[in-house]
């Protein structure tokens, strides 16, 4: 095992990086050397986490366009390897990798666009789970509301821009044409999985912070005054019957 896992090391040494020679133990038949199979071998790594990346990120390649997304996406992929075998789980830093791309600045909302388009699969892959029903805040004695702690769907996520990136995602999401968007305005978003299909919602006013800290295993009355701190418009009651309308939450803990 020591020596498969150091030919192992040596071989995926250079396998990224087009500017390093093949590893001197890789050969061919008879022992000759194997420089152009190792970059053929190369070259398919590389195109093949491209085009995962392009299955997980369609509505950022068609803002950007094929060539530039897959340009961006090569130079992602030689500087952050896999880390897991799963192949879906590849591309988690590829957000904040176009944040600092050059070439990507005068879309400052792209790398939000990315964060929603990853936490959408993140959602579809997340653990199924009943939400809650209405009728379980109904046996909730008045006195003790603020004091429960909720329990979060395995498939929410609250993403917060300061551009409308849920809009942008929509509009590119969907095969038709692009209609103009005020991309400056801000915007929070829900992406949950409470059935079978992922679907993401803006929030209303003080509706991601209040969500955050009820994902966070913090009270309703803590987050609810976390909302009005971020927002003096927060609607509470609106805001707990969209929650429950979304399939945010699975279970109720009232605490002693």
């Amino acid at each position: 095992m020591p020596a498969i896992d150091t030919y192992a090391a040596g071989f995926v040494s250079a396998l990224l990086d087009p500017e390093r020679p093949a590893p001197a133990m890789v050969s061919g038949p008879g022992r000759k050397a194997a420089a152009k199979r190792y970059g053929v071998y190369r070259n398919n790594v590389t195109v093949s986490l491209i085009n995962a990346l392009a299955a997980v990120y369609p509505a950022t390649q068609r803002i950007t366009g094929p060539d530039f997304f897959r340009m961006m996406v090569r130079l992602h992929v030689r500087a952050t390897p896999p880390a897991s075998p799963l192949l879906f789980e590849y591309g988690r830093d590829f957000p904040a990798f176009i944040e600092c791309y050059e070439h990507a600045q005068s879309m400052p909302w792209l790398a939000d666009v990315a964060r929603i388009e990853r936490a959408w699969l993140d959602a579809y892959h997340a653990a199924d789970a009943e939400p809650l029903s209405p009728q379980a805040f109904a046996v909730v004695p008045a006195e003790r509301l603020a004091g429960i702690v909720l329990v979060p769907h395995p498939a929410a996520r609250i993403l917060r821009s300061r551009y409308s990136a849920l809009a942008i995602f929509a509009a590119n999401r969907v095969d038709r044409p692009v209609t103009s968007i005020d991309a400056g305005e801000p915007e929070d978003t829900l992406v949950t999985r409470p059935g079978l299909e992922v679907f993401a919602r803006r929030l209303p006013p003080g509706g991601a912070p209040f969500l955050i800290h009820l994902i966070a295993g913090e009270p309703l009355g803590t987050a609810a005054a976390a909302a009005i701190d971020d927002s003096p418009d927060f609607d509470l009651a609106a805001n707990i019957a969209s929650m429950i309308g979304a399939g945010v939450f699975i279970a109720i803990h009232w605490g002693n």
